[in-house]
């Protein structure tokens, strides 16, 4: 059964974790440095992004979520660089900003998209000082309580940095008043993460935690241990190129392939991934389907370059693209119920017309850049008897089925359907495409269905047809070689008499 995408926008997410800013510095490099063999790079771009919990809360913006976010910072500007970018995009940031202390900040260099050097700015929240070590960790905590009774599911990003010192009693306090809690964990004491609903570690760190597992057996015996020594109800190990397993208490495990098609980049995938579970799970998923929504997720972004979110809308189109879609020859009433689906997953619908009655390299280029322009294509056919009426008696060559079975075959065709009167004016208005295309031979205002198509928000587009390419050229040419071959015939019969 397809899965049913939420609705986000009414779950509320508490995200608590370590907040980082990422700078990204890129220019040219064309020579070495006379003062020691380093490339010099003439920085001409620079870009700000959220990373840590920071990137988490993004994550569940971009799929309609409510997000507000807890964290520690320094009082400093990339603390107000952080606050601005992460408001901007709809997150709640709550703050709480140290005296003395610096907002931890990744700085790369990058020339030529190759990455020459990382710094790192960071002093550590939690000095040597157990005095102001305690006060810190209140105030985290002082600040944790005002955000959650407001709030359905509480996810903990932690990178060790120090904002989770007392992971602890934060987990405590939100299963106190029946909250999820869910935990992207890090280093090597999972003890911490002890009573959370679900734990997400990916393979390496849930290997250095159990010791390498040699098969799939033995990864989900380890794994079943280990969630009840941590008193979990779940456990989803993420495995890279494997997918991801998921253990339950009281069921079989789950193991979903990895759905990427083409990886780009796997930078931030693991936020993606809790986000859009904790998403769905605030919104009432099953933790099965939960999962395998968040699996599709990870799918899109490690297409994308660089760390990057996935929206509502790329998730159906995945979505789409993974299903079986009908497609072929279809009749008209279901035609429209398949339009009226792809327009709600946010397709776009290409729709164009005509008799193809011997498909040529005309056709085909015309069909493949109609395609271009959208999401699906639809090709009405009209029926034999509007064919002769328009082209004639000895039309069509081929018989309207024979027509529609050569268009379905083409790959960049999804639907085809026949019509029965001389234009398609009426198919059109009732299908309702977001765009229709004729051949260069047309004037956008007298397109049969041009109007209604306008008058309902869509385009009318005229496409080049290929010099030198007819339906009507090849049967003239067809003809004229049967008359050379005739005429040839009667001429060597003649000799031989």
């Amino acid at each position: 059964m397809q899965l049913i995408i939420p609705d986000f926008s009414q779950v509320k997410i508490l995200v608590v974790g370590d907040l980082m800013l990422d700078r990204y510095w890129h220019g040219p490099t064309s020579r070495i440095s006379p003062e020691a063999p380093v490339p010099v790079v003439k920085i001409e771009e620079s870009e700000e992004r959220a990373g840590g919990a920071g990137n988490v809360a993004l994550n569940i913006a971009a799929l309609n979520g409510t997000p507000s976010l807890v964290g520690l910072t320094g009082q400093d500007e990339p603390a107000r660089i952080l606050k601005n970018r992460l408001s901007h995009h709809g997150v709640n940031c709550q703050f709480v900003e140290l005296a003395n202390c610096t907002t931890i900040t990744k700085l790369r260099v990058l020339s030529r998209h190759q990455q020459l050097i990382r710094l790192d700015f960071e002093d550590g929240f939690f000095s040597d000082n157990e005095e102001h070590a305690n006060g810190s960790g209140q105030h985290l905590i002082d600040t944790y309580k005002t955000q959650l009774d407001d709030h359905d599911v509480i996810l903990f990003s932690d990178y060790q940095k120090g904002t989770l010192r007392n992971l602890p009693e934060l987990i405590s306090l939100a299963k106190a008043q029946g909250k999820k809690v869910i935990v992207d964990p890090k280093g090597n004491d999972f003890s911490i993460y002890k009573g959370a609903t679900l734990l997400t570690p990916n393979l390496s760190e849930f290997e250095a935690i159990v010791g390498h597992c040699e098969s799939d057996e033995q990864l989900v015996e380890k794994a079943e241990e280990l969630r009840q020594t941590l008193l979990l109800d779940a456990l989803l190990i993420t495995r890279s190129e494997k997918g991801m397993t998921l253990i339950q208490s009281g069921k079989s495990a789950v193991h979903l392939p990895t759905r990427a098609r083409d990886v780009y980049d796997v930078t931030g995938a693991g936020d993606t991934v809790i986000a859009t579970l904790a998403s769905a799970i605030g919104a009432g998923m099953d933790l099965v389907d939960a999962t395998k929504l968040a699996n599709l997720a990870a799918s899109v972004v490690v297409s994308k370059v660089g760390t990057a979110t996935v929206t509502v809308h790329e998730l159906r189109t995945a979505m789409r693209q993974l299903s079986d879609v009908e497609q072929g020859i279809i009749e008209e009433e279901r035609l429209i119920a398949l339009v009226k689906d792809a327009k709600e997953h946010g397709e776009k619908v290409i729709m164009t017309n005509g008799c193809f009655d011997i498909l040529h390299a005309g056709h085909v280029t015309y069909l493949e850049q109609a395609k271009s322009l959208g999401d699906r294509l639809i090709v009405a056919v009209n029926d034999d008897d509007s064919v002769k009426r328009i082209k004639g008696p000895e039309r069509p060559v081929n018989t309207m089925n024979r027509r529609m079975q050569v268009l379905a075959g083409l790959s960049c065709v999804d639907w085809v359907v026949p019509f029965y009167e001389d234009t398609p004016t009426r198919l059109i208005c009732d299908v309702s495409p977001s765009v229709l295309v004729k051949g260069g031979d047309n004037e956008v205002d007298k397109i049969p269905g041009g109007d209604c198509v306008k008058k309902q928000g869509g385009e009318v587009l005229i496409m080049e047809y290929v010099d030198n390419c007819s339906t009507t050229g090849l049967i003239r040419s067809i003809r004229s070689a049967d008359d050379s071959v005739e005429n040839k015939s009667v001429e060597n019969k003649t000799d031989g008499e």
